[in-house]
């Protein structure tokens, strides 16, 4: 199963709860299995994984695909097809 990782703030500000509705929605709409998650980025293992990053930020299968930035689901549709 795919992982994605929407990484942002405690609580979660307004772009990190619309990039994680966006993701969820892309997963939705491919019809995909995909476990969508939300961190925190200032955890240990965040900052461990990937370092420091501009909030919120978009995580495909481990590898940060976005930083500070919310991308549409259309977007994030094109990133899950490759």
């Amino acid at each position: 199963m795919m992982k994605i990782e929407v990484i942002g703030l405690e609580p979660p500000c307004k772009k990190c709860t619309e990039l994680l509705e966006n993701a969820r929605n892309a997963v939705a709409k491919l019809g995909i299995e995909a476990e969508v998650v939300k961190k925190w980025t200032l955890s240990d293992e965040m900052r461990e994984k990937y370092g420091l990053l501009l909030s919120p930020a978009l995580a495909i299968e481990g590898i940060v695909v976005a930083q500070g930035k919310v991308y549409k689901t259309e977007r994030i549709i094109g990133l899950l097809q490759g």
